[in-house]
């Protein structure tokens, strides 16, 4: 019984490590389109995985939305939708190493999710992609380091075809030009399916300016 008292004392002063993810772990997004299940691959691209859970387990996620349909010229139902934070700072944690597809093996294939970054490789924050269709030069290969895909859909596909299908406005700059929707679709929140919610701890500062309002 001492034992087992002093044990307790050791976790209490110690704290209880944090409990390791699932294999896969599931998220679903409501959207004003519909909900999506996406299951993240939290084994081949651990990093990559944690990441996008902690923009959820945040809460940062909710009241965002997909706002780029990319869809290709020669097969208008292929390309991706891409949406999170968009440039919104106050959402914004640290910048993500990249993981990329030659590392983890998961390719951009049809209903793979996917890290957008800026130019610089380990600039990825709270944006990402969901194929529809194979992009793969969106891969690795020598010269290039890619765009880190961690996660698949599970449910949902209709929906992001829809989003593809959403009218685009014809401004916009760079890869971006005619690609940004005309209305985006509102994330409405994101819900963790499996293991234990992981906040960072990190301050909500949108919510704060938005008391402020």
């Amino acid at each position: 019984m001492r034992r087992i008292a002093l044990a307790l004392v050791c976790g209490a002063l110690l704290g209880a490590a944090p409990a390791p993810e699932p294999p896969i772990v599931r998220v679903r997004l409501v959207t004003g389109a519909g909900p999506i299940v996406l299951a993240l691959d939290m084994r081949r691209a651990p990093k990559t995985g944690a990441n996008f859970l902690a923009y959820v387990d945040d809460g940062r996620l909710d009241g965002t939305f997909f706002y780029r349909a990319s869809r290709r010229k020669t097969a208008p139902g292929s390309g991706f939708v891409q949406g999170g934070i968009g440039t919104d700072s106050h959402r914004m944690l640290d910048r993500l190493p990249l993981e990329p597809t030659n590392v983890t093996g998961i390719k951009h294939l049809d209903a793979t999710v996917s890290m957008a970054r800026y130019d610089r490789t380990d600039s990825a924050t709270g944006n990402f992609s969901i194929m529809l269709g194979p992009n793969p030069s969106l891969d690795a290969r020598p010269g290039f380091p890619g765009y880190a895909a961690f996660a698949h859909v599970i449910a949902g596909m209709d929906v992001v075809k829809r989003m593809l299908a959403v009218p685009t406005r014809p401004g916009g700059d760079g890869a971006f030009k005619g690609q940004m929707m005309a209305r985006p679709v509102p994330i409405l929140r994101a819900i963790r399916l499996d293991g234990v919610a992981k906040p960072s701890g990190r301050l909500k500062v949108w919510l704060m300016l938005r008391g402020v309002r």
